[in-house]
Parts: C-alpha cells; structure tokens; sequence
C-alpha cells in the first residue's frame, strides 16, 4: 500500500515512474494479503493513469478483486478493455458492462459477450452467474461502507505537520554510505530523517532516473555539494552534469510540498511512521537506537 500511495500521489508520472510502478506490483501483489490486495486495487481504480500491463493484470484476478477497478478505473481505455473481454468470463463482462463510460465500440462487444455466453449456458448457470454477482456487489458495498464508517470515527491527522530538515548526523550518514556504495544503509538514514517507513525510502530510491531522491534531498535543505555527491554517487548517469542540472530544475517549495503528501500518504499507510524493511516480518524497533547503532558501525 505505501507503493500504491506514492504512485497515487503522484499526479503527473513520467513513463519512468509507470514503468517503475508496474514491475513492482505484481510482485508486491504477489507478496500481500487478500485484503491489501483490495485495498491496493481501490486506490488504483482513483488513479487517472495506470500502466496498462497492470490494468490487465489486476482485471484478470478474481472478481472480488477485479469488480471495483472494472467498474470504476479511468484508466482503461477502449483497446484494453476489448482485450479483457476477450480473454476474461462473463462476470468481468458484468463489472465492464456497469462503467458510466462506455464506448459505441465496447458496448457492441459487451453484447456480443453477452450473447456468446448466453448461448453456452442453461437458465439455470445464467440465474447462479447473476446471483453470485449480486452477492459479491453486496459485499463491496457493506465493505464501503464499513470503511467509510472506521474513517469518519478516527481523527484526521496529517503527520509530520512539517518536514523537518535533515540533521547533520543524517547528511553525514547519507555522504558515507554513498561513498561505500551501500544503498540499503542511505534507505535507512533516508527513512529516519523523514520520520517514515523504509518502504517509503526505498521506493524512492528506486527511480532510476534520480529525480525522487534530489526532490527529497532538497526538501531536506541537504547541501547542495553533499546532494551532488551522493546523486552522483547513487547513479553514475548523473555523474557528468546531469545531477547539477537537475537540482537546478527544480522549486524547493515544490519538492518539499511533494515530500511532504509522500509522508502523509506513507504515516496513513504504515500506521506508526517507523521505518520498516519492505521485506522484514519482525517488529519495528526504536528508530533512534538503530540509527546511531548503524552510524557507529
């Protein structure tokens, strides 16, 4: 979910960030449990672009997953949905056929489903297919509703208020563990200076194009010398001018307001704000302890 929530917040994703954003959610769709996964698909029928491979993926899971995306994404279009219908059943024909946005060209196809499937059937698997329909639009809609009611009972709030700079224990780490090559050290110092999970930092990180992190490293007021040097040294493309010109692009305030909804949709995500690995299991422990262990080591 904190995945899903970065890419959401994002309003215009480059094709870096799609393609980024669809190698890693299989895998993490893979990875999660039943109800993250719906909760992950509800947030992606919102978002107003998806890669398109993902838009196929998550429309060929089972319709308790699939029905909200096919019924609401904005993000499918014509040619996507023909593809779905052509390789999917009769209730993920149900859940397109219930868009307020149809085509002439997909509703001609949606009859033709319809038919072809109609002619397959007795009265009787036609009567069970509606039903079970019917049933799983109840569920979603008690589901809905459940959660509207856990969100209007718990307090809205917004955490950091404020992105906090970076201390100079932190700019000293993110210099020395660029230095040393150790990625998975700077995703740890990164996510204690933000006062957010691992997934978070490590979800940035994983731009390749650097852009992510040099926003973070600006909303953080690191130096721009120390923000030369670990861009540089973190991806070696930057290395001749590119890291210069690209903090030159961009507004402080900017970065730091794009931080900062990156903070917020990660506190409401991960719950307690503490850095987490997005592969550990275990508990999380105190975030000020572990990081002036590692400093020392």
């Amino acid at each position: 979910m904190a995945t899903v929530s970065s890419f959401e917040s994002l309003r215009f994703p480059s094709k870096s960030d799609l393609a980024q954003f669809g190698e890693l959610f299989e895998q993490l769709y893979a990875a999660s449990t039943e109800e993250a996964r719906r909760q992950a698909v509800a947030a992606l029928s919102r978002c107003p672009q998806v890669p398109e491979e993902t838009a196929l993926f998550i429309a060929r899971q089972p319709i308790s997953t699939a029905a909200i995306f096919l019924m609401g994404s904005r993000a499918i279009g014509d040619v996507t949905l023909m593809r779905i219908l052509r390789t999917t059943g009769p209730e993920h024909a149900h859940a397109i056929g219930r868009r307020d946005d149809l085509s002439p060209i997909v509703v001609e196809a949606l009859v033709g489903t319809y038919q072809d499937h109609a002619s397959r059937r007795t009265g009787e698997d036609r009567a069970a297919a509606l039903a079970e329909a019917a049933r799983l639009e109840r569920e979603e809609r008690v589901r809905e509703e459940l959660r509207a009611l856990m969100r209007a009972a718990t307090p809205i709030v917004e955490t950091p208020v404020r992105l906090e700079p970076a201390s100079v224990m932190h700019q000293v780490l993110f210099v020395r563990f660029a230095r040393e090559g150790e990625t998975g050290m700077i995703a740890v110092a990164l996510a204690d200076a933000l006062a957010s999970s691992q997934w978070l930092s490590e979800r940035i990180l994983l731009d390749v194009s650097g852009r992510q992190l040099a926003e973070t490293l600006l909303a953080l007021e690191v130096p721009q010398a120390d923000a030369l040097f670990v861009l540089k040294a973190i991806y070696p493309h930057l290395a001749e001018g590119g890291a210069q010109t690209l903090l030159a692009a961009l507004d402080p305030a900017e970065a730091t307001r794009r931080v900062e909804s990156w903070q917020r949709a990660d506190s409401y995500t991960s719950g307690d704000g503490l850095p987490k690995a997005a592969n550990a299991d275990d508990a999380p422990q105190d975030r000020s302890a572990a990081g002036h262990k590692r400093a020392a080591g």
